[in-house]
């Protein structure tokens, strides 16, 4: 899953969760039934969930291009600063 997939969940969960949650208390409402407003919610989070859990094709449409091994081997790794890692230790305080 790349990002652009992953804030897709994301948004997708919170959308079918808080339509689930409204469906689930006007119904449970309007039939004056706790148990009724319980099972629609819980069905609306394992609709979210069969949604948004497994990794389908369509999170998949922005792929990053990863370095080549050789490549990345001509750019070393960027060095931590002793003064960044000493603001670190200092902010704890």
């Amino acid at each position: 899953m790349d990002w652009q997939g992953q804030k897709l969940v994301e948004q997708l969960m919170q959308i079918l969760l808080v339509i689930s949650g409204v469906v689930a208390v006007v119904v449970g409402y309007a039939t004056e039934s706790f148990r009724t407003m319980m099972l629609i919610y819980a069905g609306g989070v394992v609709l979210a969930t069969m949604i948004t859990v497994p990794n389908w094709p369509f999170y998949n449409n922005h792929h990053l291009k990863w370095l080549d091994p050789s490549e990345a081997e001509k750019h070393p790794k960027p060095q931590v600063l002793a003064v960044a890692a000493s603001k670190k230790k200092s902010s704890k305080k």
